[in-house]
């Protein structure tokens, strides 16, 4: 009787090539995928129930100044509807009030570029030092 060992089988798996494929995907959906600045909108929260809910683009000094632009390059904030003239105005109050004012531009998708450029000029030449542009877009 003769005894022998059966030989091995085939090659082992290798997972190299399992990794590399993994890590093509993963690089691929951390490229397309997009990231919120949630950061560009402060949230507010509401501290008591029973007071009224806090509104964003009026008067206070405390808050951000929310300027819209529409698409005829109209100037809204809050309920008022400024020109260039009143909204620098209204930047000098408002930064004699609060040195560190925030000013956030809402621009329409079909609002002029021009529009958007005279407001950030007369922001820039009343002193705002804190002036960002937030884009809304819809949900996928």
């Amino acid at each position: 009787m003769d005894l022998r060992r059966r030989p091995r089988g085939g090659r082992l798996i290798s997972l190299v090539p399992m990794i590399d494929v993994m890590l093509i995907l993963l690089v691929f959906f951390m490229v397309t995928s997009s990231y919120l600045d949630l950061d560009m909108v402060p949230m507010l929260e509401r501290q008591d129930d029973s007071g009224p809910a806090p509104r964003v683009g009026n008067a206070e000094a405390n808050g951000p100044l929310f300027v819209r632009i529409g698409p005829d390059g109209a100037l809204r904030v809050g309920p008022r509807s400024l020109d260039l003239a009143g909204f620098a105005g209204l930047l000098g109050d408002r930064l004699t009030a609060d040195a560190g004012l925030q000013v956030l531009i809402l621009p329409s998708g079909h609002a002029p570029t021009q529009a958007l450029v005279s407001v950030m000029d007369a922001a820039t030449r009343a002193g705002v030092q804190r002036l960002r542009i937030v884009r809304l877009s819809g949900a996928p």
